[in-house]
């Protein structure tokens, strides 16, 4: 099987993938609407969120996600309400953009599929318990990395595979409580609690994709695929700025400073008459301006808040100052009022009047598409757009086209199928 990517300008050139012939072409509308990554092929066996996340960014610019589930189906398909024909919307929410098929790799028969897949994929994604692979005859240094040399395949797991915690289950909460999330977040008076979104999922994913273009960029110039080991702990971690600088450079273990910075000030959440606020000071300059345009401009040159040191040092006294003056004017209006002027503050909203602001619908952050209604593709690029192209797949929806492509006969899926080895019908426990 031999694939087309079409990149913009200049003459053609060679891909070193065999699985990929890339042309230099001049853009246009029908290129255009292809996506950055039309081209690449993605085997995703990930589940739940950190790579299901991923794999639907690549999917939003493009690249093909064929979205390969366990026998049981991907689990979060359960996690509600609300569902939407029987999934969870945790699981719409994140798995736009693919085909679903399911295999049951215990088998000899449902291996024989993947290595079918593979061998016109560019990446292969999963996040099965380290080992389970090599397990089933698919580790990657004993298998793929030799069937497969220009496989990019890219695991991400808990812990990892070895070291105290490998081959331990992770899960997002725990994670955030195992590498200091918790310790910073909250307030003194209440403790420290979970960061309400899945960060450590979503960033995994973030940092997966990454890596993963990364790893194709790489392949360019050496023709070799190579191994990602991706973690949640890892992960985690990485996201924990600017506490771990903070922790090395003054030898103090960071705490809970609930709403507050803990390397800036004013940085903190106010009271209004119509709304809560929050106002970032960012720098003196930034903070004199304030100042002066909420009436105050004699706090600017308070020797406790003329630096930011200062006020880092006086925060307590500072919050007094501001609350009074906040609590005494109209929230809404004044964030546009210094907004304009260039001064970062925000009114903090909910849920409904976010999806349901004049900016949101501008920037193209809350998108319709038949019953499918949900936040729009961050990225955006002035000549590859990305695009919603297909609605969150039914469990092995695709699983017969998908297998055709592929080489497959009606017998052969029949066969498949009365074997156990290819899943029409989610499986219990």
């Amino acid at each position: 099987m031999v694939r087309t990517i079409v990149l913009p300008g200049g003459p053609p050139v060679l891909s070193n993938c065999p699985f990929i012939a890339v042309t230099r072409v001049t853009m246009t509308d029908e290129t255009q609407s292809a996506g950055a990554l039309a081209g690449v092929k993605v085997i995703d066996l990930t589940r739940v969120l950190g790579g299901p996340y991923c794999a639907q960014m690549l999917g939003d610019h493009g690249a093909e996600i064929i979205k390969v589930e366990p026998p049981q189906g991907d689990e979060v398909r359960d996690w509600g309400p609300p569902f939407h024909e029987g999934d969870a919307s945790y699981f719409t929410g994140i798995n736009r953009n693919k085909r679903s098929m399911a295999l049951d790799l215990s088998k000899q028969e449902a291996k024989d599929v993947l290595f079918r897949l593979l061998e016109g994929a560019d990446v292969l994604m999963e996040n099965y318990k380290p080992g389970s692979l090599e397990k089933w005859g698919l580790g990657y240094e004993e298998v793929l990395s030799k069937r497969f040399p220009k496989l990019v395949h890219c695991r991400i797991s808990g812990f990892g595979g070895d070291g105290p915690y490998g081959g331990f289950p992770g899960y997002d909460g725990i994670i955030q409580a195992m590498v200091g999330h918790f310790s910073i977040n909250g307030e003194p008076e209440t403790g420290g609690v979970r960061i309400g979104i899945p960060m450590v999922d979503i960033g995994t994913g973030l940092f997966s994709s990454n890596a993963i273009l990364m790893a194709l960029l790489e392949r360019e110039r050496s023709g070799k695929g190579q191994y990602i080991d991706m973690t949640l702990y890892d992960c985690g971690l990485a996201l924990m700025h600017p506490h771990v600088p903070n922790y090395f450079l003054s030898g103090k273990t960071p705490g809970l400073t609930g709403n507050q910075h803990p390397n800036i000030s004013p940085y903190d959440k106010y009271q209004t008459k119509t709304c809560e606020v929050f106002v970032a000071g960012g720098n003196d300059r930034a903070w004199r301006r304030l100042a002066s345009e909420i009436g105050r401009p004699e706090l600017a040159d308070d020797e406790r808040f003329s630096s930011n040191a200062g006020r880092l040092e006086n925060r307590d006294a500072l919050r007094a100052e501001l609350a009074a003056v906040f609590s005494e004017v109209d929230g809404d209006a004044l964030c546009d009022r210094l907004l304009a002027a260039g001064l970062p503050i925000g009114p903090v909203r909910d849920m409904a009047e976010v999806m349901n602001h004049p900016h949101t619908a501008h920037r193209k952050m809350r998108v319709k598409q038949d019953w499918y209604e949900m936040a729009g593709i961050p990225i955006k690029f002035s000549r590859t757009p990305g695009s919603i192209r297909r609605l969150p797949p039914k469990f092995a929806e695709h699983a017969r086209e998908i297998l055709k492509e592929h080489g497959f006969s009606d017998d052969d899926i029949a066969a498949l199928a009365a074997d156990g080895a290819l899943v029409e019908e989610r499986r219990k426990g």
